[in-house]
């Protein structure tokens, strides 16, 4: 499997496991959450996007699950719901 050097996957091991179509594929285990603190609270704005938020705030738009995942959504679009979303710090990662 291929990871950006950068992404939270590149260093996990993998493992082989039977799909429910009977396939060996190769898995990669989910990463530990990311022990941030907390920046601030942004108040939600019509049209404002996750990855706008991560880019503004983390520098770095593909940070989006960060935001995510602090905020306790697994989908992204989950996070509109709330009319406050949690910013972790930190900046690049």
């Amino acid at each position: 499997m291929v990871f950006d050097p950068l992404s939270r996957y590149a260093n996990l091991p993998t493992y082989a496991r039977i799909d429910h179509r009977g396939r060996l594929v190769m898995v990669v285990p989910v990463p530990a959450p990311p022990n941030d603190q907390l920046l601030g609270i942004h108040v939600l704005r019509e049209g404002e996007r996750v990855d706008h938020l991560a880019f503004r705030y983390l520098e770095n738009p593909a940070g989006f699950w960060r935001i995510s995942e602090m905020n306790g959504v697994m989908l992204v679009e989950a996070i509109t719901e709330k009319p406050q979303i949690s910013i972790p710090a930190g900046g690049v990662r």
